[in-house]
C-alpha cells in the first residue's frame, strides 16, 4: 500500500536530482489558471516533462496531500483525480 511507504521531502535522495533544485520556487505556484499564470502552467509542465525524478516528485505531492502548485508536472486538479483514481482501485481491490 502506497500510503504505508515512507513519504519524507527527500525521501530516497529524489529532491537531489530534481531539475528543479535550484529554480525558484515561486515559480511552481501560479497564481490562478488563465492569462499569465494559464502560460506559466503549461511552461512548469514542459519543464518537469524534462526532468529525471518527476514520477518520485509527484508521488511525494500525492502521498503528502500537496494542495498546491505543480508537483511532478500536475496540478492541482490532476492529482486530485489521480487520488480519486486510487480511491476507487483501492475499493476495488478490497472488494474482491
Amino acid at each position: 500500500m502506497e500510503s504505508a511507504k515512507l513519504a519524507t521531502w527527500d525521501y530516497e535522495a529524489w529532491r537531489s536530482n530534481a531539475k528543479c533544485r535550484d529554480t525558484d520556487p515561486g515559480w511552481f505556484f501560479p497564481v490562478g489558471v488563465t492569462g499569465d499564470a494559464e502560460i506559466q502552467i503549461r511552461r512548469v509542465k514542459e519543464f518537469c516533462a524534462l526532468c529525471p525524478v518527476s514520477l518520485e516528485c509527484l508521488e511525494f505531492a500525492l502521498r503528502t496531500n500537496q494542495e498546491y502548485g505543480i508537483w511532478g508536472g500536475k496540478d492541482e486538479e490532476e492529482r486530485r483525480m489521480i487520488r480519486r483514481i486510487r480511491r476507487v482501485q483501492r475499493r476495488t481491490r478490497v472488494a474482491s
